[in-house]
């Protein structure tokens, strides 16, 4: 009788810890229920058209529905040919920062891409304070770009001081989604202290280390905010230029969400 309460205790604990191993706590979501301008309380707008460090065409509004509202349950990210702005395109680019930052945690986010040749989407987080000084040196993690004159290829990349695309030593990878512009599909990271997890649909694609070697090779131990948006032509996404008849294009969103792990 001792022996047979002795393995209960036993299996009764370890049913415990499996439990608490695996489960992952939500601590941050927005499931785009509520038709009308984003959530002020999550989103805020990053706005205007000096390029952004990438010779992009678009004007960022802000709180323009044309550019950024929710529908039927949807976040929708549009750009537009606009000839009242001065490079001839409008767009939204909305963030959380001053309102929510992470270090360390599972993120994903479910979206169904713009296609066309110009378009460049993104879903990518910047450090809330630049610990370590401007771009690259705090970091970059880009959780998913794309670019419309290579469909399908989708990236995931890292941005420091010591790998960038600015010297053409940045670190990712790329999955390829065939029906990236039709279907929603879940882009997701997960953030540890050693390292950088990228998926899609739950498929592992590329991972990058921790290496040690401190704030160069990795700024990754601050908090960090969510935007999204889509920029219209640039270095990248313009690099085959911009096929003026595909206009509008969105960047829908079905939700975010934001754990403490990934099981």
């Amino acid at each position: 009788m001792r022996h047979s309460f002795i393995f209960t205790t036993t299996l009764w604990l370890s049913l415990i810890y499996v439990n608490e191993s695996f489960s992952q706590k939500l601590i941050w979501s927005d499931e785009f229920e509520t038709d009308g301008l984003p959530n002020p309380n999550y989103w805020s707008y990053d706005v205007g058209d000096h390029g952004w460090g990438n010779n992009e065409l678009q004007f960022y509004t802000k709180e323009n529905p044309k550019n950024a509202r929710i529908a039927d349950g949807i976040l929708i990210i549009e750009a537009r040919a606009d000839s009242s702005y001065q490079k001839g395109y409008s767009s939204a680019r909305i963030v959380t920062k001053g309102q929510a930052a992470w270090q360390y945690a599972y993120i994903e986010v479910r979206a169904k891409l713009p296609e066309g040749t110009g378009t460049w989407p993104a879903i990518w987080m910047l450090p809330e304070k630049n610990t370590y000084g401007g771009w690259p040196k705090s970091g970059e993690i880009d959780i998913m770009e794309h670019v419309g004159y290579d469909p399908g290829r989708v990236h995931g990349t890292v941005h420091t001081e010591a790998f960038n695309h600015s010297i053409g030593t940045q670190k990712g990878a790329q999955l390829t989604v065939p029906d990236f512009q039709n279907d929603f599909h879940t882009y997701a990271i997960d953030w540890r202290k050693d390292k950088i997890d990228f998926f899609i649909d739950g498929e592992k694609y590329f991972t990058f280390e921790n290496t040690g070697n401190g704030p160069k090779e990795w700024p990754f131990d601050q908090p960090f905010h969510l935007i999204l948006n889509i920029a219209v032509g640039g270095n990248w996404g313009g690099a085959k230029g911009v096929d003026t008849a595909i206009w509008p294009q969105r960047l829908e969103v079905d939700y975010v969400r934001v754990f403490d792990k990934k099981p």
